[in-house]
C-alpha cells in the first residue's frame, strides 16, 4: 500500500462513538463509554454513593415467615 492509499483508506472503529451518558459529549475509546476520566468517576461516585438504586420488588412468595 502506497502512503497516498494510506491516508485515503477509511477504517471501521471497533465500537461507534455514542454521547457520554453524562454530559453528551462524543465518547473516547480510552474511556468508554465516557468522554473522560471526570465523567467515568462522576458515573462511578454516584454508584458508591447509593444515588443509583437497582429497584427491587418483594413479592408474597419471598416472606420468611413460616405458618
Amino acid at each position: 500500500m502506497t502512503d497516498e492509499n494510506k491516508s485515503t483508506a477509511k477504517v471501521m472503529p471497533l465500537r461507534p462513538t455514542r454521547p457520554c451518558p453524562e454530559c453528551k459529549r462524543p465518547s473516547h475509546r480510552e474511556h468508554y463509554p465516557f468522554c473522560s476520566a471526570r465523567c467515568r468517576n462522576v458515573d462511578l461516585n454516584r454508584w458508591l454513593t447509593g444515588a443509583y438504586v437497582l429497584p427491587a420488588v418483594e413479592s408474597a412468595d419471598d416472606s420468611d415467615s413460616e405458618d
